[in-house]
């Protein structure tokens, strides 16, 4: 059963303890109270201020999984403080693998690195954060439409920042991944959901999942069709193993190719559109 009076102070002792240069947020101007404003936890919580005021009012419809652990990663919960978010809330928390739960620390390296594209993943692939430079290049992230192989399978503007060349190597190498992690956690829901959709919706990936090729990506060259820079060749390392539950994809620019001058480019126009209108 959720505890509503605890659930509002928690979140509101949680945000008054942050200050914005912890969660890479700008001062601004002088502040009359301690800590984050609640439009801010909002925005990095991926929610309307108004549904989270209602929380910290007490009030509002009970919060799902997602939105807790939503409200954990921005409230830079450690794993004791995001299992005591999710019993306030009346929800079972997540097995202690790290699941969907980033550890503060790693977010604020990750948000350290402003000069490269940086995403943070499941090992299902599934993007839960990342910086404001892959926002520009692999486009903003869609909070319940992050899962990067259901998209690239099942919708056909998910390919669309890929030259058409290299979507059948893209396709192999989603497919050779998320075959060690089915066979690594063997018979879990959400690996055994995400497998069976993918057999429905798919005959590309039945044909390619059919083959039982195995291979976990820790590194590749990819090349992204950008509408302002045009083609820009980059170089994903995964940072963390996927036993580590999480991974870190940075994609740093492939040596000789422009791709440093374009991507210093797009930290500058962000998410302008420098195209001459029509």
């Amino acid at each position: 059963m959720i505890d509503r009076a605890g659930l509002a102070d928690f979140l509101r002792r949680r945000r008054e303890l942050l200050r914005p240069a912890d969660v890479g947020l700008p001062a601004g101007v002088r502040r009359q109270t301690p800590g984050l404003r609640r439009d801010e936890v909002a925005q990095l919580a991926g929610m309307s201020a108004d549904y989270y005021a209602r929380l910290e009012q007490r009030r509002g419809a009970n919060p799902s999984e997602p939105i807790v652990a939503s409200l954990a990663r921005a409230l830079r919960c450690d794993l004791d403080e995001r299992d005591h978010l999710y019993h306030l809330a009346g929800l079972a928390p997540p097995a202690r693998r790290a699941g969907r739960h980033i550890r503060p620390g790693l977010i604020s390296l990750a948000g350290r690195l402003t000069d490269v594209p940086v995403c943070i993943c499941t090992d299902l692939n599934e993007v839960l954060w990342q910086n404001a430079l892959a926002d520009v290049v692999l486009g903003p992230r869609r909070p319940g439409q992050a899962q990067i192989v259901w998209r690239w399978f099942t919708e056909p503007g998910a390919r669309d920042r890929f030259p058409e060349e290299d979507w059948p190597r893209h396709s192999q190498a989603h497919v050779a991944d998320l075959r060690a992690t089915y066979a690594r956690r063997a018979g879990e829901e959400d690996v055994v959901r995400l497998v069976r959709g993918l057999l429905r919706r798919s005959a590309e990936f039945r044909e390619l999942w059919e083959r039982h090729e195995v291979a976990v990506r820790r590194f590749d060259r990819k090349r992204f069709a950008h509408p302002e820079v045009g083609l820009l060749h980059l170089t994903c390392e995964v940072l963390l193993t996927p036993e580590a539950d999480l991974k870190v994809l940075a994609f740093f620019p492939t040596e000789g190719t422009d791709a440093k001058e374009k991507l210093d480019l797009l930290r500058v126009i962000g998410t302008q559109d420098l195209r001459p209108a029509r």
